[in-house]
């Protein structure tokens, strides 16, 4: 490779990028290992074809992929009506195309590197030095970049869309444009094709065994490792706080951790987490465990534990899960401690059941909940994030077809809906990692509770996608359990409703709107990070920091230009809330005193896996 010579002005590639790495050393060993990755390959085939051969598993991939294609006909229909559109269209794309072009050529002729654009300084994906310090690369890299923003546009600009279409064809586009990121493909990803050629194919063979590992582990469908699984247990380096089952229903074990302290708070603490993932978030290690440091505030903590249902467990809907896991854990609560009143905590569709429950119990005269807190929970759905692109008529039609043959809604399903909220950073990376590198992944505590999947009762899923994501009818005074209809407005109690700035489940602007529906006193406090990490973030860490601010009314970013803005953890806060209410004390209880035991915990609902 002859290096171009200085011309004074211009800046030259002094450390050019050696051609060898990316010349096979050894043929033959290479030629070996693409025939036993292709072995693997079809093992991997294999696993995936068997189980639909036999019938176990039927095919929904034509649903999503036919709802993709309805919504990318509508964008289409609108650019190509008008010729002038069409043709707008295409310029733009071509000029991009051009300039892309002739700044390669430019750059071939000068021996210039230029400067790596700002995009990689924020896209991980193009780290490697290579994407921007080889022309292959680059160009390959700047073509990419300029469809992909392209594509976006076209969603943006494209009127007369309805928000549903529009919101859909965005996220569709941004699943579409992760896919076929250059990063993702061995000949295309400079770093993917070093390590190859250095491995004469070794990481193929592995990834493709890997491969095969994950589909069989999957019963024929994809099952994604995102961590070494291998070094977790439930009970052993997982949900480690102290405490007993004391009490089972059928939807529900609720748990009562031991104490840490002489005397507690005389209200105890119920938290209700979401079904849709497991409680054990709120105790993941010592070090993170919000259910821990609430019993070292003097928390007399109780959880529910909802089951991982069955077809057993199809027909269980809201009101069951409101009166024999809600309602059964106040009933447990107030046998252990003879309290009658409660401080309780919602996190995720675990608030808005307990929202749903409230106003419930207003109505029939059950006012044993004397504050509630809500951790990243929709009461009103008009923003709630890209989730609604799984949501409509037809989608949710078919969704219950698919339910009502089994009873539930298999765990990877939702699992996988999640991911594909950030499949930027939950799926493709991985798919690099684990299936052409052939690297296992690293261990993790989070994302092995998050592959820890659970089921969807099929009646309880049905009324939360129709009555909040389709039809918004909490916020709308139009949902009926037990045959009455709910209405906010009945909540006058304290309510601490707690959002996270990053939060795409969730999002900020949704809860904040939903605790203006409300009957009562609102303290609405804002934190740093997502839905996860924005409310499992201990004090000790001293990581990000929340927002405080007069009441929630009006629009978010109203409140957000008056808030105050509060380093480190929210956690304090709102236990300076809770003894703003009530901070009588009262001798410590310790599990079983007035309750059988039932198990140690963390229990048994939550070790059942899909």
């Amino acid at each position: 490779m002859t290096k171009a010579p200085d011309s004074g002005n211009s800046k030259r590639n002094e450390t050019p990028s050696s051609v060898e790495q990316y010349l096979i050393k050894d043929p033959e060993d290479f030629a070996m290992n693409i025939a036993r990755m292709i072995e693997q390959a079809g093992k991997a085939a294999s696993a995936w074809v068997e189980p639909r051969e036999k019938g176990d598993l039927r095919d929904t991939v034509s649903e999503p992929a036919a709802d993709m294609v309805k919504t990318f006909s509508k964008l289409t229909e609108y650019w190509l009506s008008d010729p002038s559109r069409a043709l707008e269209a295409q310029t733009r794309l071509f000029s991009g195309y051009m300039d892309v072009w002739s700044k390669a050529i430019q750059r071939t002729a000068s021996g210039e590197t230029p400067e790596p654009p700002p995009i990689v300084e924020i896209d991980k994906r193009f780290k490697d030095p290579d994407w921007s310090r080889n022309a292959f690369f680059d160009f390959l890299r700047q073509t990419y970049l300029v469809t992909s923003k392209w594509a976006e546009d076209m969603v943006e600009h494209a009127e007369g869309l309805d928000e549903h279409t529009r919101h859909k064809a965005s996220f569709y586009v941004r699943q579409v444009s992760n896919a076929i990121s250059p990063s993702n493909f061995v000949l295309t990803n400079p770093e993917l094709f070093r390590e190859t050629v250095a491995n004469n194919g070794e990481n193929l063979v592995r990834g493709m065994k890997m491969l095969a590992e994950d589909i069989v582990a999957g019963k024929g469908e994809l099952r994604l490792r995102q961590s070494d699984y291998s070094g977790f247990e439930i009970g052993r380096n997982i949900a480690l706080t102290p405490g007993k089952v004391v009490a089972r229903s059928d939807v529900a074990e609720i748990i009562q951790y031991s104490p840490t302290t002489e005397t507690v708070l005389k209200r105890p603490l119920l938290i209700c987490p979401p079904w849709i993932n497991k409680f054990y978030i709120l105790d993941l290690n010592p070090e993170k465990s919000f259910i821990r440091w609430a019993i070292a505030q003097g928390h007399t903590v109780f959880v529910i534990s909802w089951v991982n249902p069955d077809e057993r467990h199809g027909h269980k809907g809201w009101e069951e899960y409101i009166r024999e896991g809600l309602q059964f854990g106040l009933d447990t609560v107030q046998t252990a401690t003879g309290e009658k009143e409660v401080n309780a905590i919602g996190y995720c569709v675990g608030g808005t059941l307990l929202a749903a429950a409230l106003a419930l119990l207003a109505q029939e005269g059950d006012d044993r909940i004397a504050t509630a807190t809500f951790f990243t929970t929709q009461v009103d759905f008009t923003h709630a994030g890209d989730l609604k692109v799984f949501v409509d008529e037809e989608q949710i039609t078919a969704l219950e077809r698919a339910m009502n043959g089994k009873g539930f809604l298999d765990g990877t399903k939702m699992a996988m809906a999640f991911n594909m909220l950030r499949s930027g950073d939950l799926i493709w990376p991985y798919v690099v990692n684990n299936y052409m590198r052939g690297k296992d992944p690293l261990p993790f505590d989070l994302l092995y509770w998050n592959a820890d999947s659970t089921r969807m009762a099929a009646a309880n899923h049905s009324f939360y996608l129709r009555n909040c994501y389709l039809e918004n009818n909490l916020s709308q005074d139009r949902m009926e359990i037990a045959g009455k209809t709910l209405s906010l407005s009945d909540i006058k109690i304290p309510v601490y409703n707690l959002a996270t700035r990053e939060d795409h489940i969730a999002p900020a602007r949704s809860v904040f709107l939903g605790g203006q529906y409300f009957g009562g006193d609102v303290t609405y406090v804002m934190s740093g990070s997502g839905h996860i990490a924005g409310v499992v973030n201990p004090e000790s860490k001293k990581k990000y920091q929340y927002w405080t601010g007069p009441r929630p009314v009006g629009d978010l970013e109203t409140w957000l230009s008056r808030a105050e803005e509060n380093p480190g953890s929210w956690w304090p806060n709102w236990q300076e809330w809770i003894e703003k209410n009530d901070a009588q004390k009262v001798p410590a209880r310790q599990p079983g005193e007035k309750t059988q035991i039932l198990d140690e915990a963390p229990g048994t609902y939550v070790r059942v896996r899909v």
